[in-house]
């Protein structure tokens, strides 16, 4: 052999080392961009690496910023998974171009169809109930059963609501849109404008102490907000959450209307693989206790339990709508907020 070919031969056979080596990094790691804040997950990260050995990274952003953060890196982008939280924030990736389809037998398997994207784009692996509150000393709550009573003019002036641009008010209202069609949704979304006790302002936070301090008798929040405030450190939230019941509208019916924390597998993702062996972990049993226990949320298989304050309010019916829909309808939802004044 020449020292020429020599040469060439040595130089190939590091680049074929080097390249392995590369190879051999990324199969032992999956990048995540999540828009999730919470302790827990750190310990749902730390249970993935120890059943796979797979190491996880973590970039933690809004949504919006991390949707936009993948757009701008293109096909330059570490990220392999994209968690975050609402339909509508979903189906906004979904939109850009953010996910790629998935085929699971586990993930088909262990989460209901509900919570499956019909092409497998993302999946829900956390719920949410949006439910009602009541002053327990002004509203009596066997008035009121549904969300369509929440437009009922019985309720002049006793309403308090997040504003039209909430991401959780837009798949409510998506929702109704699925329900009833877009001529009754937009009339009921009226008929809750019509209802406002005050402008809305604030977070789901704020309407619960606004019903608690009597400035209005009902209110619709997330669920796990008020059980925040019962769990507070902060004497004054837990006298103020004391004072307000919930409602779980619909339970004669179609059911609580529920919201997710979901997952896709990133477009272009340069460990795919792991992505979707992370996904089909977060439908675990073990993933799906921690998962839930991070927020007071609820998990989406059948049989886990979940948050002890969520579980002593016993069976609830959910809204088994296919969460895709409330992001299908958004666009639809946030004309309707516009044409009827909800701010």
């Amino acid at each position: 052999m020449t020292s020429a070919s020599a040469r060439h031969a040595v130089t190939a056979a590091l680049a074929a080392a080097t390249m392995a080596a590369s190879l051999t990094a990324f199969a032992d790691e999956v990048t995540v961009y999540s828009a999730r804040h919470y302790d827990e997950d750190r310990t749902l990260y730390d249970a993935f690496t120890e059943r796979t050995g797979i190491d996880v990274r973590v970039l933690e952003a809004d949504s919006d910023q991390l949707i936009q953060r993948i757009r701008r890196e293109g096909a330059a982008s570490p990220a392999d998974v994209l968690i975050t939280v609402d339909a509508g924030r979903l189906w906004r990736a979904e939109q850009d171009g953010i996910f790629q389809a998935v085929e699971s037998a586990e993930l088909s398997e262990r989460l209901p169809e509900a919570m499956r994207h019909p092409d497998g784009l993302w999946f829900g692996f956390s719920q949410r109930m949006r439910v009602v509150f009541y002053n327990k000393e002004a509203f009596d709550p066997d008035e009121l059963e549904t969300y369509e009573d929440l437009a009922d003019p019985r309720f002049n002036g006793q309403l308090c609501i997040r504003s039209s641009s909430n991401i959780y008010n837009q798949s409510l209202l998506a929702s109704m849109i699925a329900v009833h069609g877009e001529e009754e949704a937009e009339a009921w979304a009226q008929g809750v404008v019509d209802n406002l006790a005050r402008p809305p302002r604030g977070g789901d936070t704020d309407q619960i102490r606004g019903v608690a301090t009597g400035e209005c008798e009902i209110g619709v929040a997330n669920h796990y907000y008020y059980v925040r405030m019962l769990n507070s450190d902060d004497t004054r939230d837990r006298e103020l959450a004391e004072r307000v019941g919930i409602i779980f509208p619909n339970q004669g019916d179609r059911g609580v209307h529920v919201n997710v924390g979901g997952a896709g597998v990133v477009d272009g993702a340069p460990n795919r693989d792991n992505a979707i062996r992370f996904l089909e972990f977060l439908a675990s049993d073990e993933a799906q206790e921690l998962f839930a226990a991070g927020n007071h949320e609820l998990p989406v298989v059948e049989g886990i339990s979940g948050d002890d304050t969520v579980e002593s309010w016993g069976p609830i019916e959910r809204d088994a709508l296919n969460i895709s829909e409330l992001g299908n309808n958004n666009p639809a939802a946030v004309r309707m907020f516009d044409r009827v004044g909800w701010r």
